[in-house]
């Protein structure tokens, strides 16, 4: 009892004259009026951490773009939910919400590229994740027909940021099986006035015949496929023939006349097992002399281009793919193209393992995309303000004289 005392009194002059370290005064609330209120509570409490906050890309503001006309934007992160034109293993309706969780440590603070030198979510340019298109499950005929009305709705629109190298907003598409490929190639043909280039990284050409998939029971409806996309495409003229590439293919073939129709529909082949030889930079150097740095292109990317090691959560998985340090050293390298559309498809979260890991993979494409997008823009205002510079020096110089 004596030692209890003295602790007591020993200990009691800090109790009463030193504050605790979980002595925290609330803060008074911000005036609701006044110039600094919104300012401070965006100070105070518009932050969120990887793991907090509504799952949108990266943390993006989440605006309905679809129903919400005035707010302008740059680029638009669109879900296109729709997996019932497969042709093996259902799911992928849901890789919009799984890439979304799987880019949550993708941040505007944490966001800067060393690659590029630039952090896309701080750019100029207006990125939106603008939802998902309410896509019928049930009538494949009307939801390619909602798809390609939300395409053409969003592209068609003026961007936030309007300079001469940026004359329509740019859309990437989170899939959804790859059949969401033809209603973004009908809008752009229209928005665009014509055919574009198509680079399709995928194990499978997807320019098959409808008629491969065979049927005693044939319709009409069932020719639009994840594995015909690509030639409903060729046939209604929005691919442009002679421009276009697959990238990472090694499927297993029906004959070699698919190889015959993949050709009249003008795509250049490479093979996974091309990288051995060529490398990625070869790889880069084929592609870009393909296509070229000018033409409209098409980027569409199916997940199962990685080997099913790496990504096993898709639904037509392909043994012997790249892996994902391959695929994003390629993307790197194709900076200069110019690509007005893009999609990441076939992430079927379902057969991916606890890890995330293909959802994962989708998420880091989809930065370098945007990277890409943000650094090709900046790069053209450059040249594009360095050649008025010039001009408006050169007709000085005249004046003068």
């Amino acid at each position: 009892m004596f030692y209890v005392l003295l602790a007591l009194l020993v200990l009691s002059p800090f109790a009463r004259t030193s504050s605790s370290f979980y002595d925290n005064p609330e803060q008074d609330p911000s005036p609701p009026t006044g110039p600094d209120s919104t300012e401070e509570l965006h100070r105070k409490w518009d932050f969120e951490w990887g793991f907090s906050g509504i799952s949108t890309f990266a943390h993006l503001r989440h605006i309905k773009c679809l129903s919400e006309r005035d707010t302008p934007f740059d680029i638009g992160i669109i879900g296109a939910p729709f997996d019932t034109a497969v042709s093996y293993r259902p799911g992928a309706r849901f890789g919009p919400r799984a890439i979304r969780t799987a880019s949550a440590r993708q941040t505007s603070f944490r966001g800067f590229n060393p690659r590029r030198g630039l952090n896309p979510y701080t750019s100029p340019y207006t990125i939106f994740d603008c939802g998902d298109i309410p896509v019928t499950p049930f009538d494949n005929a009307l939801a390619l027909h909602q798809m390609t009305s939300a395409f053409l709705e969003l592209g068609s629109r003026a961007p936030a940021f309007a300079h001469s190298t940026n004359p329509k907003p740019k859309l990437l598409t989170l899939g959804g099986d790859h059949s969401i490929a033809l209603p973004a190639l009908r809008a752009l043909n229209k928005i665009y006035g014509g055919p574009i280039a198509v680079l399709h990284f995928d194990a499978h050409l997807d320019t098959w015949h409808p008629a491969k998939y065979p049927s005693a029971w044939p319709s009409t409806q069932s020719d639009f496929t994840h594995g015909s996309m690509f030639w409903i495409a060729s046939n209604e003229g929005l691919i442009l023939n002679g421009s276009s590439a697959h990238a990472g293919l090694r499927s297993r073939l029906m004959g070699w006349d698919d190889y015959e129709d993949d050709e009249r529909q003008g795509f250049l082949r490479i093979s996974a097992d091309d990288i051995d030889e060529m490398g990625t930079a070869g790889i880069v150097s084929a592609i870009l002399e393909r296509i070229g740095t000018d033409t409209p292109t098409y980027l569409s990317l199916d997940i199962d281009v990685l080997d099913p090691g790496l990504c096993p959560g898709t639904g037509t998985p392909e043994a012997g793919g790249w892996t994902s340090r391959e695929v994003i050293r390629i993307l790197r390298g194709l900076e200069k193209l110019n690509v007005v559309g893009a999609d990441i498809v076939e992430v079927a979260p379902a057969y991916d393992g606890t890890g995330e890991q293909t959802a994962l993979v989708a998420a880091q494409v989809g930065f370098e995309i945007l990277t890409s997008w943000v650094g090709r823009g900046m790069s053209e205002i450059e040249k594009a303000k360095g050649k008025d510079d010039k001009s408006q020096a050169s007709g000085k110089g005249k004046d003068e004289l």
